[in-house]
């Protein structure tokens, strides 16, 4: 299932087109997902396009194709062809080795083979998405009100928390590995951020057993003090803090590609790029991380938790 909702009220250009406006709204289970680095290619050039003041029907035109190709670069659904790109180069004047270069090697990497693809066969297509945004992005913010982050997880509760997913046990083995890699890709990234709020109601929802909760509150403690990963505790029963945003995950990606926000379902996950949409959930979730526990006032807590010996 892949449903693309264009934004309410945009104009059109005249080939009756969006053409990789902001505005898309995707809705991924299974099918083929959104690559990063094929997003950002796209942008670059739409932002080419629309600088030289050219319609996508003019650049349909010149490429000898169709306004719909246009729009499915732009919008990053598909890659162009080298040739492709070269004539994107002779019609948007590109002509800085710099920005050819960086174009190139954007094409290049969309066109490669992913890190994940041993997982491919485990891990559904709108989590390989999310997993190249996570890789592109150079700040996330997540908040789930049900479990705790991947890159949160123990290896125990990783492991307790897949088996209770379909599949067999050897696909449940695998998705525990590729979960493992994307939290040592994220410790190999020293420049990455991590914002993360944690809901205390996820931490009194038991995964595993009382020995894999002790020790996942014990991790969080630890990652307290991790300055690459910055936790906050949305605690129970405080009115002030407010968790109709849901579950979130916002990835900023300093300019190279607008800010695009993420939502996990049961089976499917929502890409959310319309700005207006994307802007509610940023203020959402700033404000909810404003009336959450701070690190060191959270280590309380989940210390308090353990003397208790709630697990």
């Amino acid at each position: 299932m892949f449903n693309q909702l264009p934004a309410a009220g945009e104009p059109e250009d005249g080939s009756a087109q969006k053409a990789g406006r902001r505005g898309a709204v995707r809705y991924l289970q299974n099918e083929a997902a959104p690559c990063a680095e094929r997003m950002m290619l796209g942008y670059a050039l739409r932002l080419r396009r629309e600088a030289t003041g050219l319609s996508a029907y003019e650049a349909a035109k010149y490429l000898k194709g169709s306004p719909s190709k246009v729009s499915r670069i732009e919008s990053g659904t598909i890659s162009p062809k080298e040739g492709d790109l070269l004539k994107f180069f002779l019609m948007y004047g590109i002509t800085e080795p710099r920005e050819q270069t960086h174009l190139w090697e954007l094409l290049k990497a969309a066109s490669g083979t992913a890190w994940w693809q041993p997982w491919a066969g485990v891990a559904p297509k709108y989590l390989q998405a999310v997993v190249s945004f996570e890789d592109m992005a150079i700040g996330v913010r997540s908040y789930d009100p049900i479990y705790l982050h991947g890159l949160l997880q123990t290896p125990e509760y990783a492991r307790a928390l897949i088996k209770r997913g379909r599949g067999s046990a050897e696909a449940h083995a695998a998705l525990a590995e590729f979960r493992a890699k994307r939290q040592e890709r994220f410790a190999a990234a020293p420049d990455k951020k991590l914002l993360c709020i944690v809901d205390e109601a996820t931490l009194a929802r038991p995964v595993g057993s009382a020995t894999i909760m002790h020790d996942q509150l014990q991790h969080l403690i630890e990652l307290t003090y991790d300055p690459r990963i910055r936790l906050r505790l949305a605690p129970l029963y405080d009115y002030r803090v407010h968790v109709e945003l849901g579950s979130a995950t916002i990835f900023d990606f300093a300019g190279r590609l607008p800010t695009i926000s993420f939502a996990e379902g049961y089976d499917g996950g929502l890409v959310i790029e319309d700005e207006q949409m994307v802007d509610r959930r940023v203020k959402a979730f700033d404000a909810l991380a404003a009336n959450s526990l701070e690190p060191h006032a959270m280590r309380r807590r989940l210390k308090a938790m353990l003397t208790t010996n709630r697990y």
